[in-house]
């Protein structure tokens, strides 16, 4: 009750940048606004989650599919690809990094297929890779921010972020959900000053 409630506050507020994403999308490149992608949620159901569009229209998924796997066999930290893809279109950097792509959710929340906090939703390739104990995460809906996601995400490992998820799984409250929204402000802005520094060759 209490995710309806934030969105029904939220959406209007977030208009106004709502449609400045969309007329950014709308200018810089070709395709439609949304993306939309099938992903797994609580208890292991799939439902089909929507993004604005931050890759050129018709981009190879199975690219980033075939990284996220490599990060789970090998257990490295969860780098995004972003820095150095020539899919993402215009200003589609900063909108990954800010969290602004992941908006369009909200009305995944409305569904009721995710939640404003919770473990992030992974794709089908993923969830094939889990075991039994890792899908533990998917005892509680999938969430917009979460644990994770404001504990350094970028630096953690596959088997680190699990352990946060579970341990979000098994100390949600009111209160941590509350803590966990506060910390995602400053979380966005520290992955949003990561990609003004010079990359190192």
């Amino acid at each position: 009750m209490l995710d309806i409630v934030i969105v029904l506050i939220a959406v209007p507020c977030l208009l106004p940048t709502l449609l400045m994403i969309s007329i950014l999308i709308r200018s810089t490149s070709k395709g439609p606004l949304l993306f939309k992608q099938e992903r797994v949620g609580l208890r292991g159901k799939p439902f089909t989650i929507f993004k604005f569009r931050t890759m050129v229209a018709g981009a190879d998924t199975t690219v980033h599919e075939n990284h996220t796997s490599d990060l789970i066999d090998s257990n490295k930290p969860m780098t995004k690809l972003d820095a150095h893809d020539s899919r993402l279109i215009a200003y589609g950097r900063i909108l990954r990094a800010a969290g602004l792509d992941e908006l369009p959710q909200l009305f995944n929340v409305l569904r009721g297929e995710m939640s404003i906090v919770g473990p992030r939703p992974c794709l089908t390739s993923e969830y094939a890779k889990y075991s039994a104990k890792q899908r533990q995460r998917f005892d509680t809906p999938p969430g917009l921010t979460g644990l994770w996601q404001v504990s350094g995400k970028g630096r953690r490992t596959f088997n680190e972020m699990i352990d946060l998820d579970i341990y979000y799984l098994r100390n949600r409250s009111l209160f941590f959900d509350l803590k966990i929204i506060l910390k995602t402000i400053p979380a966005v802005m520290h992955e949003i000053e990561d990609i003004q520094k010079p990359s190192v060759s």
